[in-house]
């Protein structure tokens, strides 16, 4: 059974003021979710409001506090936000409350007020059972020598670095199977690799955002940073869980990323000298502002923020960041890391058993995260796996109750072999991550994407369906992205990397033949074009990065709607799924929930790494599909824009350029000729899958993923 955050509402309401930010963001930051009401209209009581601040002024801020009756809670956040509570909660109606925002709304240094309610968030992990335990203690025993590792890279010769003699002392290390060669094939991460060139993540500080951590756990206390931990829920400095047995989610992802090695205890983490914090804000109310402040905690200290949660994945829910969270978002990839760019690693979700997508999943979708999906020990994708083309690579997780899963610290004090999910996809992706930024502190977040994804390997999941190859020839896959992460090519590519040119966002609108929104019924196959020139005005987007869809859209059943994208070298993205009910689905899970939804979707944001390297120039086709059968639904399809993230110079200066003139555009008609052929064989590869004796194109060994230094390659 899935495990559910407990929300225990607090009965203080509290206020919040935030900075006015200067200049408009991205528009791609006006979304719009899912309604946070019930069916019947019952909407869930506001926890706090958001009050902006014509300028910061913490001196002003607590003038307006007492003037008001209310107190200052916490740290300020988002460069100038502030926690209110009301002294005597108890003696105020809802009536006088209003009255406060009233007043706080006349209020001249305030320019905006506004009400927030929790929203629903949940851990991305399974409860099979408890199996933690206490370990026996032992002396520490950490055994290293100095010396160069011979490799083809220079620069790797010339650095003298502290190297692990393996196998590490710590009980569970040889269990740690994702580390030892122990998935199916003999295959692995490749983490020993990047440990045997002496890294190890120091320097680096990991901040996990959950329910807290313990900071004081034998096997973390050595690591633990108070700078990238606090406590949102409670308003103070230290972010130690409640004991009640229903916070040791964070705690088990901060094993992962940086258990102590050496020291006889547990199992190793990742990036076993990194620094490592959390942040407890999912004990309580999660709010936008909550949200916001946990995104933005110290963001020149903390250099990789892991969130192993989001919103439902129960197939029939569209949601993610409200307006703080995405500003600080928005901040974090623009000032973090002294102008480096935070870097935010998403667990890509479990809702696969309920044909749950994570394109519903704002925080996925986002350009400013490192979405991360799961294999299993047999190189599968998980039952609880979901698709997307926004999953940029793959670590391993857990499968079902009867096969190993991940090892990790556990509370109190102890250890688990048991961590599940694309909860612990995450922390494992953040470690690796980890590894790479020590090799190159100078890597930007946008620099990360681009090594993660080119060093992402493919070559352990090839025999699962649904890999096809984009138009710069790397292979692509909506449940595993580019493939699996490799700790060893991830640190020698980091090594070389040279900072990618500065990114461009070109923006095309589809405009309707006619004014009014298109209507459409019952079972149908729509197709809207753009002819994209690389871009409208100013620098062009030549070498694509992300792609994001915009669409609006009303009809009675959305989950029986699909969005796939094409791009003009011929690349698929299927941006939505439909999300119906099936006996299938039934059977895995009798709690599965239909995307009945009537109002559709309102400038969401789909996003797409797929095509990433690709020209964009020539002709994109959206492509929107129903599957219903009742004639009697219908609805309206009124607009979408396409947004291009990219470059106008390749990414490395030895990358292979695009010719410089422009490629002659398809038609639409030769368009969709194209699209007509890409459905006949994506049929045809799905009957030869579904064949006894179909194999997969290429041989699969570990022999063949020995990758030395990376060459300086577009297409690696």
């Amino acid at each position: 059974m899935k495990k559910y955050i407990q929300y225990s509402f607090r009965m203080y309401w509290h206020l919040t003021g935030i900075l006015f930010l200067v200049g408009s963001l991205q528009r791609v930051l006006a979304i719009e979710h899912d309604s946070i009401c019930t069916e019947d209209g019952v909407c869930p009581e506001p926890s706090h409001t958001v009050m902006r601040l014509r300028e910061r002024n913490d001196e002003k801020a607590h003038l307006i506090a007492k003037q008001h009756g209310l107190e200052i809670k916490g740290k300020p956040f988002l460069d100038g936000t502030y926690y209110f509570v009301i002294h005597s909660p108890k003696e105020r109606s809802r009536r006088q409350k209003r009255e406060v925002i009233s007043k706080l709304q006349e209020h001249p240094d305030i320019l905006l007020i506004e009400e927030q309610r929790p929203r629903v968030r949940r851990k991305r992990d399974f409860v099979y059972s408890d199996t933690a335990f206490e370990p026996d203690n032992g002396s520490v025993n950490v055994v290293r020598h100095a010396g160069s590792i011979a490799n083809a890279e220079q620069r790797i010769n010339s650095i003298q670095r502290d190297v692990p003699v393996l196998p590490f002392p710590d009980p569970l290390y040889k269990e740690q199977w994702y580390l030892n060669s122990g998935a199916q094939g003999g295959f692995d991460m490749n983490v020993q690799a990047a440990w045997l060139l002496g890294y190890a993540g120091r320097n680096v500080s990991v901040s996990i955002l959950d329910d807290g951590i313990q900071r004081d756990h034998p096997d973390l206390a050595a690591n633990y940073d108070p700078l990238a931990s606090t406590d949102i829920n409670g308003h103070d400095d230290d972010p130690t869980p409640q004991d009640d047995g229903d916070n040791k989610h964070g705690t088990r992802c901060a094993g992962e990323v940086a258990s102590v090695a050496g020291n006889v205890y547990c199992g190793v983490g990742v990036a076993f000298h990194a620094k490592i914090g959390g942040v407890r804000m999912l004990d309580g109310p999660v709010s936008d502002s909550v949200e916001a402040a946990s995104l933005s905690l110290n963001r020149h200290h903390i250099d990789i923020y892991s969130a192993s949660w989001g919103p439902e994945d129960d197939g029939r829910t569209f949601d993610g960041p409200g307006p703080l969270a995405r500003e600080a978002f928005y901040h974090g990839v623009r000032v973090g890391r002294d102008g480096k760019g935070s870097i935010f690693v998403w667990a890509s979700g479990n809702g696969g058993s309920r044909q749950d997508s994570c394109s519903a999943d704002g925080y996925t979708t986002s350009v400013y995260t490192l979405s991360v999906s799961s294999a299993t020990i047999d190189n599968r994708s998980p039952w609880y796996l979901e698709e997307c083309p926004s999953t940029i690579a793959t670590t391993y997780s857990s499968a079902n109750m009867n096969q190993p899963a991940i090892i990790t610290v556990d509370v109190p004090h102890g250890c688990t072999r048991s961590h599940t999910g694309t909860s612990a996809s995450a922390p494992l992706a953040a470690g690796i991550i980890a590894l790479a930024l020590e090799a190159n502190p100078n890597l930007t977040w946008r620099d990360m994407q681009h090594i993660v994804l080119r060093t992402a390997n493919p070559v352990p999941l090839l025999n699962n369906p649904g890999w096809s190859v984009n138009g710069v020839g790397r292979r692509i896959n909506n449940k595993f992205g580019y493939g699996l992460m490799d700790a060893g090519a991830l640190v020698k590519l980091a090594l070389i990397w040279k900072t990618v040119p500065e990114q461009h966002i070109c923006t095309y609108d589809y405009k309707l033949e006619k004014p009014n929104p298109r209507p459409i019924t019952g079972s149908f196959q729509m197709n809207f074009s753009l002819e994209v020139g690389g871009c409208e005005s100013g620098t062009p987007v030549l070498y694509l990065e992300h792609v994001q869809v915009l669409a609006t859209f009303r009809f009675g059943k959305r989950g029986d709607l699909k969005l796939t994208l094409f791009s003009p070298r011929g690349t698929s993205s299927v941006l939505l799924p439909p999300r119906p009910q099936s006996a299938e689905v039934l059977f895995i899970d009798k709690y599965v929930l239909q995307d009945f939804n009537s109002n559709g979707i309102h400038k969401w944001p789909f996003l797409s790494v797929q095509t990433w390297g690709e020209d964009p120039r020539g002709t994109w086709t959206l492509m929107v599909e129903s599957v219903s059968t009742n004639r009697n639904i219908g609805g309206t399809f009124h607009d979408w824009s396409l947004l291009l993230y990219g470059t106008a110079e390749p990414a490395q200066p030895n990358d292979p350029r695009h010719p410089s003139n422009l490629p002659s555009s398809d038609s639409v008609e030769s368009s969709l000729g194209r699209i007509t052929q890409h459905i006949a064989s994506q049929e045809m590869k799905q009957k030869q899958r579904d064949s006894r004796d179909w194999q997969p194109d290429e041989v699969k060994n570990k022999e063949s993923l020995l990758v030395d230094a990376p060459s300086n390659n577009l297409w690696v």
